[in-house]
């Protein structure tokens, strides 16, 4: 699967998302692009989930969004508290499917 991570997700958080493709959203050139631009532009270069801390994102999308989405909920997002949701991503994954938050 190819997941993007977005601008406030730390991106060391990838390196713990083992047997999937992670790029940043800064290393793809989707720095910068609001919601619904980047989600278009995902899905333009075939990325298939979203990985963010925006909890506003759900209620920004309509419900047909072009790729999966998983909306980390925590109080901060600083590496130590990224990195603890490797093991919840990675079980989320396996039953993703399109256009799901």
């Amino acid at each position: 699967m190819r997941i993007l991570l977005d601008e406030s997700v730390p991106r060391a958080l990838g390196f713990l998302i083992q047997g999937h493709f992670v790029r940043t959203a800064q290393t793809a050139r989707f720095a910068g692009l609001f919601n619904g631009e980047l989600l278009a532009a995902m899905k333009f270069a075939q990325n298939d989930a979203l990985v963010t801390f925006d909890q506003n994102l759900p209620y920004q999308q309509n419900s047909s969004m072009p790729v999966a989405a998983l909306v980390l909920v925590a109080p901060n997002n600083r590496i130590e508290t990224a990195l603890e949701f490797a093991p919840l991503i990675l079980s989320a994954l396996i039953d993703l499917n399109l256009g799901q938050l």
